[in-house]
């Protein structure tokens, strides 16, 4: 698949320049230092719905990652096998206006506005791609994913990281919605620090703002957790799988 930017209406257009320019007032004071430089990196403007061909030069050449077209939620293996190359899946459609607050389903706005500029932080995408490595070798085990998929989940999607002393975003799915930006941020939700065991055990839900946020202290904190995401997996899974190989 490939984005055929010419299908892009002036409603399109108008959308993403809506949605840039709602969230980036708030981004400054409450998103990571990484996202906002990222974000500088690749040229992202409310002027226009960026063009995959170019935003893939600019992070080839930082990272060597690069966008690849998808038509929306995709199987897990291809999901995995797709990072697990460097090749992050994005949706190329864009939300509707009577839609701008809340979709089911994520649209070219969340996974370009909110994920892209992170893909330019080399820790960052080389927790993804190992994770994603992980992801290959547990596909078919429904429950496994879903523990790899709580991971994801409390970090790439809404994960906090401590910068001066203070949390900031770096989570997709706060950083694409205003009003989780605000929640996320404040004295409401409880902010635990980043803890592998623990977050393996917490289940979430997809349609509430989330009711507690992890905390990093580094991407290098985060890259650095993959062996211990690997224990955390072998115990819970790798018995299970030979149980199950042996009846």
């Amino acid at each position: 698949m490939k984005q055929i930017y010419s299908n892009y209406t002036a409603q399109d257009q108008e959308v993403w320049k809506i949605l840039f320019d709602r969230q980036i007032v708030n981004l400054p004071k409450a998103a990571t230092e990484a996202y906002l430089s990222g974000l500088q990196d690749i040229k992202f403007t409310a002027d226009a719905i960026p063009r995959f061909d170019e935003t893939n030069k600019l992070l080839k050449s930082i990272t060597g990652w690069e966008l690849v077209v998808v038509p929306g939620i995709v199987p897990d293996y291809t999901f995995f096998e797709l990072m697990s190359n460097k090749k992050f899946p994005a949706t190329t459609w864009l939300r509707k206006m009577e839609e701008l607050d809340y979709l089911e389903e994520p649209d070219m706005f969340h996974d370009v506005f909110a994920h892209v500029p992170l893909l330019t932080n080399q820790h960052f995408v080389d927790f993804l791609e190992e994770l994603s490595k992980i992801g290959l070798r547990y596909c078919g085990n429904d429950y496994a994913i879903e523990v790899l998929s709580r991971i994801y989940w409390f970090t790439v999607e809404f994960g906090l990281i401590r910068e001066n002393g203070e949390p900031r975003i770096y989570g997709a799915g706060i950083l694409s919605s205003a009003g989780e930006t605000k929640f996320s941020l404040s004295d409401e939700p409880p902010h635990y620090d980043f803890d592998v065991q623990k977050i393996a055990e917490t289940s979430y839900r997809k349609d509430v703002f989330q009711d507690r946020y992890f905390v990093i202290e580094s991407y290098e904190q985060l890259f650095n957790s993959i062996p211990e995401i690997e224990r955390v997996m072998e115990e819970m899974f790798d018995e299970e799988q030979k149980d199950a190989i042996i009846s």
